[in-house]
């Protein structure tokens, strides 16, 4: 194995645990061997590099540090990264990616070059870790969180019957596989129309530790989400709701008093405006927020322009007819030429008869 190989498997380990930070990897080699490694979780307060360090001891002297992203030239929560590695005599750094935040940004290694360190970003591996910081390289980019838009669909498109639509479209194995997504997103999203049909909780369930809560928001002009739905009653400081001016006071009251926040958003059709839902996420830094939704929602989040990727779960079924309700509704597209378009379409195998779909948005100009 590659020594940045080590590297990114160790920045999985922090996986989940770093937001709104990047999962980074470090691993320090002398004379071939790795004499000390680490990786960031942002709990743990110290970054990868810092960790790295203090496990090679003095041997760090002269050594060859494999990191997966530029260290850090400015103070945080933790001074410099690129300062400590000055400091620990390190003599070369390899590294996977420059950072995209704009308080790095080649500033780490133009730090390290000025103390006569080495310098190189190993192309073969940028693909990787960008892939591994998904969402912390597109926030950091585009000043806003990567929204997913994620749904469990039948072969012809359908998310739900007309009458009855109780069990599940998709396998127990293709819902373990959403709560690894749930895992990676910091904020989940859905309709009030889910919450009504559904009692949902929309819960990370991967079992895995967190930086912090999934936030849960919910889209709900009227105000209609019940104090005593499975979502308010489960509620510890990790339930929005986004509603409109038109709300009534006393139901806002009486979430509030549950522990739910209430924010009104008014949108210019009179109901909720998705894109100020992202732009509060957004102050927040909020890096991530998947959308689990019915219909409409996921609908209106295409049209709004929100969406930058889906993430969509085909089930070997059929419902066919016109009442069964597709993966999105609403007016939609008139024409052929009007259809929203789609690039890097990958394919994941889910199990023997399932299968899910992957792909960004095309943006124009893009």
């Amino acid at each position: 194995m590659d020594f940045l190989d080590q590297a990114l498997a160790q920045a999985r380990r922090g996986f989940g645990r770093t937001s709104p930070n990047p999962a980074v990897g470090a691993v320090v080699v002398r004379d071939g061997v790795v004499i000390g490694q680490g990786y960031h979780t942002y709990a743990g307060t110290r970054h990868a590099e810092t960790v790295a360090l203090e496990a090679a001891g003095a041997g760090a002297r002269g050594a060859t540090m494999y990191v997966t992203l530029e260290p850090c030239a400015h103070t945080g929560r933790t001074g410099p990264c690129a300062e400590a590695l000055i400091e620990a005599g390190i003599a070369e750094v390899v590294a996977a990616m420059e950072d995209p935040n704009p308080l790095v940004a080649g500033q780490g290694f133009a730090k390290l070059r000025a103390a006569g360190i080495a310098v190189s970003v190993d192309s073969r591996y940028t693909a990787a870790a960008e892939s591994l910081n998904e969402a912390f390289c597109f926030f950091m980019r585009e000043r806003r969180p990567l929204v997913t838009l994620k749904s469990a669909l039948t072969l012809d498109g359908k998310i739900a019957a007309p009458d009855d639509n109780t069990g599940w479209i998709t396998s127990d194995l293709a819902r373990e596989h959403v709560q690894g997504l749930r895992h990676t997103a910091d904020a989940i999203l859905t309709g009030i129309g889910t919450v009504i049909s559904d009692d949902c909780l929309l819960t990370d369930r991967s079992g895995a530790e967190r930086s912090r809560p999934l936030l849960r928001v919910v889209v709900d002009s009227q105000l209609r989400i019940s104090p005593h739905s499975s979502m308010v009653e489960t509620c510890a400081g990790d339930v929005l709701v986004a509603t409109t001016s038109a709300a009534n006071p006393e139901r806002r009251a009486a979430l509030e008093r549950k522990g739910v926040e209430v924010v009104v958003l008014d949108g210019s059709d009179g109901r909720t405006s998705l894109r100020a839902v992202v732009e509060l996420l957004a102050a927040r830094q909020y890096l991530s927020l998947m959308i689990e939704a019915g219909s409409k929602v996921n609908w209106a989040a295409l049209e709004a322009g929100i969406v930058d990727k889906i993430f969509f779960y085909y089930a070997p079924k059929i419902l066919g007819g016109t009442q069964s309700l597709p993966v999105a509704g609403g007016i939609g597209r008139r024409r052929r030429s009007d259809a929203l378009l789609f690039r890097d379409v990958k394919l994941h195998p889910i199990s023997s008869d399932e299968f899910a779909v992957e792909a960004w948005m095309q943006r124009q100009g893009r």
